[in-house]
């Protein structure tokens, strides 16, 4: 177990405390659940979030039966030594009815937290089959074709900033984020790809 997990406050509650899992791109709280001891040290092995079922009496990695696991990014411990914070990439659903998170009904999430749902809205536009979808249009167009529109933007972006209204800073920043977004995709790579880069030059840079 970690340095900062041995300072957990076991007996407050009895050997179980609150573990409150939030999606590591958007911030977004996806769940709430109970671990022990030994519910910890499973997670902290395996990587994957492991919880103690307090009306089974026994540990269970969630995820396990529908495949919608949460894989760790990272396990915080509160000022008060009796929470759990972790940072987690969802590989489906949270929620057992099939919703992202299992406080809400999939509403949106202000500010950057957005940029992760339009991951998914770009991948359902372009298996949604219809062809007046610009974005299937641009995809069927080739990566070649989507690279070009990121350059156009991103000029577009130099333009508005140097001479524009902030308006049209905002638009035309709006149209570069989306088709960077495509062009990962296309790419296999995602902007949970992209944080991680900018994690890692933090920390050399830190260093």
């Amino acid at each position: 177990m970690s340095k900062d997990m041995l300072q957990i406050d076991w007996d407050k509650s009895q050997g179980l405390v609150p573990a409150i899992v939030q999606h590591a791109l958007t911030g977004k709280v996806l769940m709430l659940g109970y671990m022990n001891r030994e519910a910890l040290a499973a997670t902290e092995h395996s990587r994957q979030v492991t919880f103690f079922s307090r009306s089974r009496q026994c540990l269970w990695t969630k995820g396990e039966t529908s495949g919608n696991l949460l894989a760790v990014d990272r396990i915080d411990l509160d000022c008060d030594r009796d929470t759990l914070l972790i940072s987690a990439t969802p590989a489906g659903p949270t929620c057992h009815l099939g919703r992202s998170s299992c406080f809400d009904t999939d509403k949106e999430s202000p500010g950057p937290g957005f940029l992760g749902q339009l991951e998914n809205v770009i991948d359902s536009r372009v298996a949604s089959g219809s062809e007046d979808s610009y974005t299937r249009q641009l995809v069927a167009a080739g990566i070649e074709r989507i690279a070009k529109k990121v350059g156009e933007e991103g000029v577009e972006v130099a333009l508005a900033g140097a001479c524009g209204t902030a308006d049209e800073v905002l638009e035309e920043s709006a149209d570069l984020i989306f088709h960077l977004l495509l062009l990962l995709r296309e790419r296999d790579l995602s902007l949970e790809d992209v944080t991680a880069t900018l994690k890692q030059r933090h920390r050399t840079a830190s260093e």
